[in-house]
């Protein structure tokens, strides 16, 4: 990239990535790569259910992306940067053992940051935020996986079902929690994703979240209710500070935490179904979550603007941008033909049929919310009016391409969702995403969203982005490190006047040995330092005492 023309460079791209979505999704299962690495067994590249969907999705959307990059105005470096970024992700959820995953996830975590960091300004301090924050959840769970293999003996996933149980599934719940946003682990989600290039935002959005859920499958296969549960927290945590928000990333990158916590529902509650559901909505998600923020990339290109407060009248003015939001707002809150109505239903079937109640109720809540979300993100950037018109220039042919293609599949996914069912993992039987009842649950939903906004939208507009717990770790870790640092200088420098202070003592002794005891001899035997000058009664005897007393220490330190 970094060495072509941007028109080349960019076409290369779309077909590389391409490329990759058309090989697995024909590259048969069971393929595999098995080496020696390290002296280890490893598979670097290996074919299921879940890496091929991964694949799959992973590549068509990056083709869209970096299509949508090119007509974004983005420098080759930047699209150099996102390409790396997709096939550290891909080479992740290809890998067939741990080691080589955690390889490629560390490399995800670094190639990511120099996405961030590649746009200056801001965010280069939200990319330090970022870079820390996925080094420790990367260093969590290479320590999960050490364990891990002092208990199997093998990274293999064959080897074993998953994490062994204990203190490694711990680490590697909540390294793994880093990267999907467990609730106290998100910050990194709003405080980054807002702050590089409007096409960056697009990328950021899909892989290192997406990659975490299939982490999390790949270490807990068999479910966990203590995930569920915390899949169900990050819905509804998600949406309500999704609400609050007026800047459009923002908004948006909340809604990933909160869209990202039924994809861990699913996981925890482990069933066919619910594991089948979790990545129909990985598959899903990607689709309008990066639609959206194309969206919201044209809108904040356009405008300067990146605030819904100063916005609206934008559906005449950008009519085909408003459509293609049109699209993603009623997939990602899961509207009855579109692609989300049908993997947010399997999740929550799937928590209903195991007596989940808590995670199902909490789950629907969350619903409701994000209909709210999406009907105040329409209405003030599109339908509000606005005083005086916009005079856009619409957006351009690669964009519209990439936003258009991009929204036809969340339809037809959403009318005919067997397409999606034949690639996941899991069993789809009890899917059933047009029954009487699942229907109607989609429609009850979207009233109670129309209804709610309706009755808060007032409220809302009054109400500051909220206080995240960001507001407490970050001064804390600040200060807390400022602290450390002082606290290890001045140990430091403490240490280093008692190493300079004996080192001067010792050059003392080595200039003047006698001299360095008369001191102390004169006290012991009475008189005056100049009684005791070489060649004198007085020396003789503390020379005489001097030689018993190192004999004495001598004799003791043998006995010791």
């Amino acid at each position: 990239m970094p060495f072509l023309s941007r028109t080349l460079g960019h076409a290369l791209g779309v077909l590389a990535t391409g490329g990759v979505a058309v090989w697995a999704l024909l590259a048969p299962a069971g393929t595999y790569l098995p080496v020696t690495f390290l002296g280890f067994d490893a598979v670097l590249f290996n074919v299921d259910a879940f890496s091929k969907l991964m694949g799959v999705i992973f590549g068509f959307i990056g083709a869209a992306a970096v299509l949508y990059s090119y007509s974004s105005d983005a420098e080759n470096r930047q699209t150099a940067f996102a390409l790396g970024y997709v096939g550290t992700s891909i080479g992740a959820v290809f890998a067939g053992d741990w080691l080589t995953m955690v390889f490629f996830w560390e490399l995800m975590a670094v190639t990511s940051t120099l996405l961030v960091w590649d746009y200056g300004g801001e965010a280069v301090r939200a990319g330090f935020r970022y870079a820390i924050y996925h080094g420790l959840g990367g260093s969590l769970l290479m320590a999960a996986v050490v364990w891990h293999y002092t208990s199997v003996g093998s990274f293999l996933f064959s080897a074993s079902d998953g994490i062994v149980a204990g203190i490694p599934a711990a680490l590697a719940a909540v390294g793994i929690g880093v990267n999907v946003g467990f609730v106290g682990l998100h910050t990194w989600l709003p405080d980054t994703y807002p702050r590089p290039h409007v096409a960056a935002s697009v990328f950021l959005s899909v892989y290192t979240t997406k990659t975490g859920v299939y982490g999390l499958a790949r270490a807990f296969p068999d479910g966990n209710l203590a995930i569920a549960y915390m899949g169900a927290a990050m819905a509804l945590v998600g949406v309500v500070y999704a609400l609050l928000q007026n800047d459009m990333r923002r908004l948006l990158s909340y809604h990933i935490q909160s869209q990202v916590g039924y994809m861990v529902a699913g996981v925890g509650v482990g069933t066919a179904l619910a594991t089948a559901g979790a990545f129909a909505h990985v598959f899903n998600h990607i689709l309008y979550k990066a639609l959206l923020f194309m969206t919201a990339g044209v809108v904040i290109a356009r405008t300067d603007e990146q605030s819904l407060k100063y916005l609206g009248g934008l559906g005449r003015a950008l009519p085909v941008t408003a459509l293609a939001f049109t699209v993603a707002a009623l997939s990602i809150s899961g509207f009855p033909g579109f692609n989300g109505f049908v993997s947010k239903g399997m999740i929550t079937a799937a928590a209903h049929k195991e007596h989940l109640d808590g995670i199902f109720y909490i789950l629907l809540a969350a619903g409701v919310g994000t209909f709210m979300s999406f009907i105040k993100f329409g209405y003030y950037a599109f339908l509000k009016e606005q005083t005086g018109t916009w005079n856009l220039k619409r957006s351009v042919t690669g964009q519209r391409v990439a936003m258009l293609s991009v929204a036809s599949l969340c339809v037809a996914l959403g009318l005919y969702p067997d397409a999606l069912f034949a690639l996941l993992p899991g069993s789809t039987a009890d899917a059933h995403p047009f029954t009487l009842g699942h229907l109607g649950e989609g429609f009850a939903l979207a009233a109670l969203g129309v209804v709610g906004f309706a009755v808060l939208k007032k409220p809302l507009s009054k109400i500051g982005p909220g206080i995240d717990v960001d507001a407490v770790i970050e001064p804390a870790t600040f200060y807390g490190m400022r602290g450390l640092v002082r606290g290890v200088t001045d140990l430091f420098a403490a240490v280093d006047r008692m190493a300079v202070e004996a080192a001067r003592r010792s050059l003392a002794v080595a200039g003047d040995p006698y001299g360095a005891v008369r001191g102390p001899l004169s006290a012991l035997v009475g008189g005056s330092e100049d009684a005791l000058r070489p060649g004198s009664l007085r020396a003789s005897i503390a020379t005489s005492v001097l030689l018993v007393l190192l004999v004495l220490a001598a004799t003791l330190v043998g006995l010791l």
